[in-house]
C-alpha cells in the first residue's frame, strides 16, 4: 500500500507530499492545479516512460519519491531482496529522477536499479489506469492470470495438475534430447571407461601396494650392504668365532655382570648399577639373536628385484592417468563402473523415457482440454458480468467479451491465448480493449473490471485518472460507488472531477495551486467533513460559500454515506 508520495519539479508542481490511507482516496482541485501530475509521477514511479517536457520549466530534475507498505515475507520483499534493496521495518522506497536533458535514474530500498526493475515490481503493486496509461490488464499473460484466479478453485486445481503434468514432461523431453543428442559422445565416454577398467582389472593394483613395493625395492637393491652391515653388528656383540682374541660385548657385559653379582648384596647402590647391566644384557642378546637371523634371511635376488620394478612401473602409468595413488586409481575405477553401468543402460532408458513421454503429452492435451474449458465458462460469466457494469458506467451499448482459443504450443499454463475484446457499439466488431475504446472510455471500463475482478487480481493499489470522463449525473453516482466497492480489498487513488464520486471516497486530498500558479507541499491538503463540503461545493457549483451548493454537497456525502453502508 502506498503511504506517502513526494513530487518535485513535475508540471506544474514545485514540491508536493501527498499522505495517502487505506480504502478510497479522492484528490480533486481546480482545472489546471496539478491533479493529474498525481498520475504521471505515480506512473513514473513504477516505471512508466521518462518524458522530459513533464519537468517544471525552470527545474533541472523531476523527482518523484515513494513510501509503500509491503510485506516482509512476500513475493516484493523477495524481489527487493534480488535486485539489493532492503525494506525499513516494511517500508519500502522507490525514487525516481528524470532530467531535463531526457536522463532517467531510480532507486529500488536504498540502492540503484534499472528502471525496469521498478515496471517489474509495479506489477505486484500497482494498477495505473490513466489516460496514456493502461498497461497492467491490457497484457495478455495478466488478462490469462486474473480470469484464472476469477474462475475459481475449480479451475486452479485443473491448472496444478497440469502445470505437475507439464513440468514433468520438459524434465523427461529434455532428457531424451540430452541422451539423443550425445549418443555419440555417450559412446565414446562409454569406449574409454571399459579401456580404462580392462587396464586396471588386468593390473590388479591392491590398496597401498605402491609403498610396500618401494620398501622391498630398497631392500632387494641393498642386499649385500644389509647382510654384511647386520654380520658386522652381531660379531660385535657376541664374537667372531674365527677371531684368535675375542673382544665382544656381550663377553664383556658378562664379566661386569660377574664383577657385580659376588658384592652386589653390600651396597644398594651398586645392586641398582648391577640390575642396570642385567636389563642391557638381556636387550643386547636379543639384538644379537635378530642380527644373526636377518643377516641369513637377507639375499640377493635379481629376478626378485626385477619384476618388483616392472610392478612398480606399471602401477606409475596407472597413477599417471587415473589418480595419485593406487587408492585413487581403485576409487576411479568404481566410479567408472558405475558411470558405464549408467552409459549402458541408456538404450533401455530411452524406451522408458519415450513411454513416458507419451503418456504425459495425453496426460496434458486431456487436462488443457478442460482448462480451456473452464476458461470459456468463466469468460463467459466475466464478459456478461462486466458488460453489466458498463450499462451502469453510461456505456449501454458496449459489450466486453474473453476469448479463449486454443494454441497449437503447450506452455505452463496450457495452450490458450486469452485476450480481452470490447465492442463499443451493436454491430460493431469487437477488438482488444486499447483499441475498442477512448482514453476516457477505457478507464472507465477498466473500472468495471477491476470491480469485477476484485479478490481475484491481489493488486493492492489501484490510481485512475479521467475515469469520470464525459459522464454525470447518475452514472457518476455509479462510477463513485463501483470505486467505494472496490476500496474494500484495495487501496484506490482517484484524481476526479466529479463531486459524486468523490462523495464516495473515505480520505479526500485537494491540489491548490499558489499565487504564483505552483503546487508547494502546503498545497495538496487533506479535508475534514466540513471541508469536504466546501470543496464538493465548489465542484457542483463553482461557489465554496454557497448555500446551495453546500446543501447539495452535505446531501451527497450523506448518499454516498448510507450507500457504504448498505454494501
Amino acid at each position: 500500500m502506498l503511504e506517502e508520495v513526494r513530487i518535485r519539479g513535475l508540471g506544474v508542481i514545485d514540491d508536493a507530499v501527498l499522505e495517502l490511507s487505506p480504502g478510497f482516496t479522492a484528490v480533486t482541485g481546480e482545472t489546471g492545479a496539478g491533479k493529474t501530475m498525481v498520475v504521471t509521477g505515480l506512473g513514473l514511479l513504477f516505471g512508466g516512460r521518462a518524458d522530459p517536457q513533464r519537468v517544471r520549466p525552470g527545474a533541472d530534475r523531476a523527482v518523484v519519491e515513494g513510501r509503500l507498505a509491503v510485506a516482509e515475507d512476500g513475493r516484493v520483499a523477495e524481489r527487493v531482496a534480488e535486485g539489493g534493496g532492503e525494506l525499513d521495518e516494511g517500508v519500502l522506497i522507490l525514487n525516481r529522477t528524470v532530467s531535463a536533458e531526457g536522463r532517467s535514474r531510480a532507486t529500488m530500498g536504498g540502492r540503484s536499479a534499472p528502471v525496469s526493475l521498478l515496471a517489474y515490481l509495479a506489477d505486484d503493486l500497482v494498477a495505473v489506469h490513466g489516460q496514456s496509461d493502461q498497461q497492467r490488464l491490457l497484457r495478455t499473460d495478466r488478462q490469462r492470470s486474473s480470469l484464472d484466479r476469477y474462475a475459481g478453485p475449480e479451475l486452479a486445481r485443473a491448472l496444478a495438475s497440469y502445470t505437475a503434468a507439464y513440468r514433468r514432461h520438459r524434465e523427461v523431453a529434455d532428457e531424451l534430447a540430452e541422451i539423443t543428442e550425445r549418443a555419440r559422445e555417450r559412446a565414446q565416454e562409454a569406449d574409454l571407461l571399459r579401456f580404462g577398467l580392462e587396464e586396471i582389472n588386468a593390473a590388479e593394483p591392491l590398496p597401498g601396494e605402491e609403498a610396500e613395493l618401494l620398501a622391498e625395492e630398497t631392500r632387494l637393491a641393498h642386499a649385500d650392504s644389509l647382510r654384511i652391515a647386520a654380520t658386522t653388528a652381531n660379531q660385535a656383540l657376541t664374537g667372531d668365532p674365527a677371531a684368535e682374541v675375542q673382544a665382544d660385548v656381550v663377553g664383556l657385559l658378562a664379566a661386569a655382570r660377574q664383577a657385580l653379582g659376588a658384592v652386589r648384596e653390600h651396597d644398594a647402590d651398586l645392586a641398582s648399577v648391577a640390575d642396570r647391566l642385567d636389563e642391557v644384557s638381556y636387550t643386547l642378546g636379543d639384538a644379537a639373536t635378530e642380527l644373526a637371523s636377518y643377516a641369513e634371511s637377507v639375499e640377493a635376488d635379481p629376478a626378485r628385484l626385477a619384476a618388483v620394478q616392472e610392478r612398480r612401473a606399471l602401477l606409475g602409468q596407472l597413477c599417471r592417468k587415473y589418480g595419485e595413488t593406487a587408492d585413487d586409481v581403485l576409487a576411479w575405477a568404481r566410479d567408472a563402473a558405475k558411470r558405464l553401468a549408467d552409459l549402458d543402460g541408456d538404450d533401455d532408458r530411452l524406451e522408458e523415457l519415450r513411454a513416458e513421454e507419451a503418456e504425459l503429452a495425453g496426460q496434458m492435451e486431456e487436462l488443457a482440454t478442460e482448462l480451456t474449458g473452464l476458461r470459456r465458462g468463466a469468460a463467459e460469466r466475466f464478459g456478461t458480468a462486466v458488460t453489466e457494469e458498463l450499462t451502469a458506467l453510461a456505456m449501454p451499448h458496449a459489450r466486453v467479451e474473453v476469448r479463449v482459443e486454443p494454441g497449437e504450443e503447450f506452455g505452463p499454463n496450457g495452450r490458450d491465448e486469452v485476450e480481452l475484446l470490447m465492442a463499443p457499439h451493436p454491430g460493431s466488431p469487437a477488438l482488444p480493449l486499447n483499441k475498442g475504446a477512448s482514453g476516457g472510455e477505457l478507464s472507465r471500463v477498466m473500472l468495471a473490471i477491476e470491480v469485477v475482478f476484485a479478490g481475484a487480481d491481489p493488486v493492492p493499489t489501484f490510481v485512475f485518472d479521467e475515469v469520470d470522463a464525459g459522464v454525470g449525473g447518475k452514472a457518476a453516482v455509479e462510477i463513485g460507488r463501483r470505486l467505494a466497492r472496490l476500496a474494500r480489498r484495495a487501496q484506490v487513488i482517484v484524481v476526479t472531477h466529479l463531486p459524486q464520486v468523490a462523495a464516495f471516497a473515505d480520505n479526500h486530498l485537494v491540489v491548490r495551486k499558489s499565487s504564483e500558479g505552483t503546487v508547494t507541499e502546503s498545497g495538496v491538503s487533506r479535508l475534514d467533513t466540513a471541508a469536504r463540503a466546501r470543496e464538493l461545493s465548489r465542484m457542483l457549483a463553482g461557489m465554496e460559500d454557497s448555500e446551495l451548493g453546500r446543501a447539495h454537497a452535505e446531501e451527497l456525502l450523506e448518499m454516498a454515506e448510507k450507500a457504504r453502508s448498505e454494501s
